[in-house]
């Protein structure tokens, strides 16, 4: 039986390669209470948790499967995933809501001197009310709290074979998408019902969910690259982009396409033209030992020719479970590429004092070099119809 789309033994691994790392740093308990960390051991995968009303907790020993304290809501679908033992309650309970049962969990678990630890660093967070996280600790007494992030991300930024996998299919479904979306972008129709179809089209194509979905259109380029749709239709002389992070089995595709409504300005295919360059120049970068601040040089070099490349921000990112993961691709990021890794590659160049264009792929770094797991981008702007 398969557990979120994995055999039992990709769990097995995680866990394994976690408790090594614990026990060397000497750590009686891993507690884990967000989505991605909690899944990411135990295979417990719902949407569930978009509501905010109810804290998830694992707890993963230095041997043996995790051990969950959870709402009794989710009882049922926790016993069919990689864990030894499911404690529940009745949530929500406004007076004690799972701080006791966690506490009285983890004292079984962990010595009166013992450490435990939790993620603490950059992109983590505690999803759990930070009033009774305090409670927590003085329940817990002279017991000490470790950052864990090392652990969590060190792992998570690494991924299997069947990660990769999953990856790659949720970028397949999204190239579709992107061809079907092109037939329906003409004067007229407004952003609004582009972003519509483009979500059905994903959906139709496999996509489990759509979570995110951004982009812009204008005649010089585009203002961001995270706003909603508006009401405003589409014209002609219009550069519009579409960039998605459909979900597959819990884990994302992230990259866009752009298209020109009509013959685009000189200045604009160029821009889109120094976008394709910097990400050739990003995919020769990324190998293996590398770090991620030498993939942002190499495209921010091919940038510098156009426009400032420190304008907009990172040039790219991990992924995974998450839409963004470690590493970010600054300059100030020393992350060493490993086998196994997804990130995405996404130049950005500044068109005029306001406007913009950004192309995104995802690649996975591998042994024999950088693989597109994208279906790749046009060499040039794609002109959809000459108005």
């Amino acid at each position: 039986m398969t557990i979120a789309g994995f055999e039992p033994t990709e769990f097995e691994q995680r866990c394994a390669r976690a408790q090594a790392q614990m026990v060397e740093q000497g750590l009686d308990a891993l507690l884990l209470t967000t989505e991605a960390d909690v899944r990411y051991f135990t295979g417990f995968l719902t949407r569930f948790w978009e509501s905010p009303t109810r804290p998830w907790f694992v707890i993963l020993p230095p041997f043996g499967k995790p051990v969950a304290v959870i709402p009794s809501a989710g009882e049922a679908l926790m016993a069919t995933c990689w864990v030894s033992e499911i404690r529940t309650w009745p949530a929500p309970d406004l007076n004690d809501d799972g701080v006791s049962l966690l506490a009285g969990t983890l004292q079984e678990l962990v010595g009166e001197r013992g450490r435990i630890g939790l993620p603490m660093g950059h992109e983590t967070h505690l999803r759990m009310p930070l009033g009774d996280f305090f409670r927590l600790q003085d329940m817990l007494g002279p017991r000490s709290w470790v950052d864990a992030t090392p652990i969590t991300r060190g792992l998570q930024m690494v991924k299997s074979d069947a990660e990769i996998a999953i990856i790659e299919r949720a970028c397949g479904i999204g190239g579709l998408a992107f061809e079907g979306i092109a037939e329906r972008l003409e004067p007229g129709v407004p952003l609004s019902t582009v972003f519509r179809d483009f979500q059905r089209l994903l959906l139709a194509a496999g996509a489990d969910w759509v979570p995110y979905l951004a982009g812009g259109a204008g005649p010089f380029g585009y203002h961001d690259v995270i706003s909603p749709a508006s009401d405003r239709p589409l014209a002609a002389g219009d550069v519009i982009m579409l960039d998605t992070g459909a979900v597959v089995s819990g884990y994302f595709c992230d990259f866009d396409r752009n298209w020109a409504i009509g013959a685009p300005s000189a200045r604009l295919q160029d821009a889109y033209r120094v976008l394709v360059d910097a990400t050739d120049a990003g995919l020769a970068a990324a190998t293996i030992g590398a770090e991620a601040a030498d993939v942002f040089h190499a495209m921010a070099k091919v940038i510098t020719k156009f426009a400032d490349p420190g304008a907009v921000g990172r040039l790219g990112h991990g992924l995974g479970m998450r839409l963004t993961e470690w590493p970010s691709l600054i300059a100030e990021d020393h992350t060493l590429l490993e086998a196994g890794m997804v990130i995405t590659l996404e130049p950005a160049v500044m068109v005029g004092p306001s406007t913009m264009l950004v192309l995104e792929e995802n690649i996975a770094i591998e042994v024999d070099g950088p693989r597109l797991l994208t279906p790749r981008a046009p060499s040039s702007l794609p002109i959809l119809r000459a108005y």
